[in-house]
């Protein structure tokens, strides 16, 4: 089967075409160095034969951090000792590891990092509705050089490459999309200056590093006026022209609510005990609360597909770059992975939710001992980062 098979992306050799995607793992410590439990997770999922782990999302600013608990940071020099044991942890079974580099922009609080949070427009955001303050242009050059100096960092700890995060809602995702860039000046209004500053990024550290460069794209977000595939197709252009090694197609931001991570129905007993103001309300509201949540909740209308739900904007993409393609979004079955890269949609496949209930994955896929992953996409775990580690909690709040 050709997902089995090995792959060079961007120079980088995969065992396999099966790539762990990047996911918030809870497990920094309060520095935002990776600590031994993280290093013995990554390990395990490469000593399980993953084709390729890219990290959970590191800061490069202060005032770019996530309001969630035990973020990786890189935005200083503090924890190369840290990083590098990560690595070598993981390259000791012949698995690249790709650090993912953000700045959450609106996409957290003011009180969360201590300043005013930034953005390319100033505007609220749904979860965290501090208003943004609009960044000047000083500090976008500030920024650019935070995210050039981390990919700095990630060489020296030797990294195989580093992976821009785009997409999502963060704040190169809100420079691309018409709906979070609401500019006038060079930095927004035209597609070519809303990319302006990760094409900047991308040559930035191509002139400082010998690091391959990829990004994750929302390539909709469902948003109004914001990004669809057609100006996806065209941004995706000019990042290849820019530089830019493999690009990873997902959808949505969290203000998106579920259609970035697709379930049946809302987690809402996770939401009750993991998201606020839900989380904090007293023990006879919170009962309540949720009983009629509930009754409700089979009445929400879900997004849909559930499953493979980024493939065929990824194969678009792929139809008019020259750069790999990764897709992402509820891919589970062995069929369905085999199918998208077989049928060239994409080059590799990538999972999140599936590896955090199975790290052996891939080797159970291999072996013939299971035909998907036992994720059930019920989204428990993408609550729980809201106040702790991530993991797989089906069952264990009712």
């Amino acid at each position: 089967m050709m997902i089995f098979d090995s792959v060079k992306i961007s120079e980088i050799k995969l065992k396999n075409r099966i790539i762990r995607s990047a996911t918030h793992d809870g497990l920094a410590d309060e520095n935002g160095a990776p600590t031994d439990k993280m290093i013995r997770k990554y390990e395990n999922l490469a000593k399980n034969d993953v084709g390729c782990i890219i990290t959970g999302y590191a800061g490069v600013s202060e005032d770019g951090m996530s309001p969630y608990p035990a973020m990786l940071k890189i935005h200083n020099d503090a924890h190369m000792d840290a990083f590098k044991r990560m690595v070598d942890s993981v390259h000791q079974y012949d698995t690249p590891l790709i650090l993912q580099i953000a700045h959450c922009g609106r996409q957290t609080s003011s009180k969360k990092i201590g300043a005013k949070k930034k953005a390319p427009t100033a505007m609220r955001h749904l979860f965290y509705p501090d208003m943004a303050e609009e960044l000047c242009s000083e500090d976008i050059y500030r920024i650019i050089d935070d995210f050039v100096n981390a990919a700095v960092r990630a060489e020296k700890a030797g990294f195989d490459g580093v992976q821009l995060h785009g997409g999502h809602g963060y704040l190169l995702h809100d420079f691309l999309s018409p709906y979070g860039n609401r500019r006038k000046d060079e930095w927004g209004g035209t597609l070519e200056n809303r990319c302006r500053i990760v094409e900047f990024i991308i040559k930035g550290i191509k002139e400082k590093t010998s690091l391959p460069v990829w990004i994750k794209i929302s390539a909709e977000d469902n948003r109004k006026g914001g990004m669809d595939i057609n100006q996806a197709v065209q941004i995706c252009r000019r990042l290849e022209n820019a530089g830019i090694d493999a690009i990873e197609v997902s959808c949505g931001t969290v203000e998106d609510g579920m259609n970035t991570m697709r379930s049946r129905m809302m987690p809402m007993e996770a939401v009750f005990e993991y998201r606020e103001p839900c989380a904090s309300f007293p023990d006879p509201l919170k009962k309540f609360s949720l009983a009629c949540a509930n009754l409700l909740n089979p009445m929400i209308k879900q997004p849909e597909p559930l499953e493979n739900f980024n493939i065929f904007n990824a194969a678009e993409i792929k139809k008019n770059v020259s750069v790999p393609v990764i897709a992402v979004g509820g891919i589970h079955k062995l069929a369905d992975m085999e199918y998208i890269v077989s049928n060239g949609m994409a080059d590799c496949v990538s999972m999140c939710r599936a590896f955090i209930c199975e790290p052996n994955l891939v080797k159970k896929l291999r072996d013939g001992r299971q035909t998907q992953a036992k994720c059930l996409m019920c989204n428990y775990c993408g609550l729980v980062i809201e106040k702790g580690e991530t993991k797989c909690l089906f069952g264990k709040i009712r």
